[in-house]
């Protein structure tokens, strides 16, 4: 499927990975909405490319509706998906004062990373299905976003690792599930990338991390995971498939 003309939903596009994704689809022709629960950076990420700000809480479906409804009023019906918005937690099960690990910061990783990538799923494929078949019959593309803690968990890393784990896990069946809509699905497992969060940590704890990557011994660039998503949406035999885009790292137990 070519981008060119197309409009395209980025979750989680106000920043990072989110950002330089809705960076290159717009490079690429495409009309972009940036969905991202931090209105002022979505306001500038669309203003800089182009497109429309849709604020947006992925895990409530009016608030997201709204903004899918706001995002096809500008640019028509959406043919891609890239569903890049979550959160992370470090959560030792049982604590440093002995007490168990609390279940609402467990509960919560879950409900955005995972059930918040269903809910934009499920709303965009619902609208997709509708659309004209373009060649090969196919109607649009998501890219989920997993990890690779979704394989090397680290310490600590419960919730996300099975946030993203689920993510993972629903790529596959939810491919042969829109199979008959001509919708296709994948996902990327990033590494370790050079995102806002990873620079906030002290230079040598970054310098720690880009050492632990076989080759390139460097963080990833949020262009190279742009890069990624994109190919995948012109890539019409790539369906089903989880994508691991991490510079053959495989992460130690802490």
């Amino acid at each position: 499927m070519k981008i060119q003309g197309h409009a395209a939903l980025v979750t989680g596009g106000g920043s990072g990975l989110g950002e330089a994704t809705a960076r290159e689809l717009a490079r690429l022709g495409a009309k972009v909405a940036v969905l991202d629960i931090n209105a002022a950076l979505a306001e500038k990420v669309a203003a800089d490319i182009g497109g429309i700000a849709c604020p947006c809480d992925i895990t409530q479906t009016d608030s997201l509706q709204a903004a899918i409804d706001k995002a096809a009023a500008a640019h028509g019906p959406a043919r891609i998906l890239m569903s890049i918005a979550g959160i992370g937690s470090a959560k030792r099960v049982v604590a440093k004062d002995g007490g168990p690990a609390p279940l609402e910061d467990f509960a919560r990783v879950i409900n955005v990373n995972l059930i918040g990538t269903y809910n934009a799923s499920r709303l965009f494929a619902a609208a997709c299905a509708k659309l004209d078949p373009m060649e090969d019959g196919e109607r649009g593309a998501m890219v989920f976003t997993a990890s690779v803690a979704a394989f090397d968990g680290q310490v600590g890393q419960q919730a996300y690792s099975a946030s993203k784990a689920g993510v993972a896990g629903m790529t596959l069946p939810m491919a042969r599930d829109l199979a008959q809509h001509g919708i296709r699905v994948c996902t990327i497992a990033p590494g370790l990338f050079a995102t806002p969060l990873l620079r906030q940590l002290p230079e040598p704890i970054q310098q720690s991390l880009a050492a632990s990557i076989p080759f390139p011994a460097r963080l990833g660039k949020p262009s190279e995971f742009a890069e990624l998503a994109c190919h995948i949406v012109t890539n019409g035999h790539l369906n089903g498939e989880v994508i691991r885009l991490d510079g053959a790292l495989r992460m130690a137990p802490r």
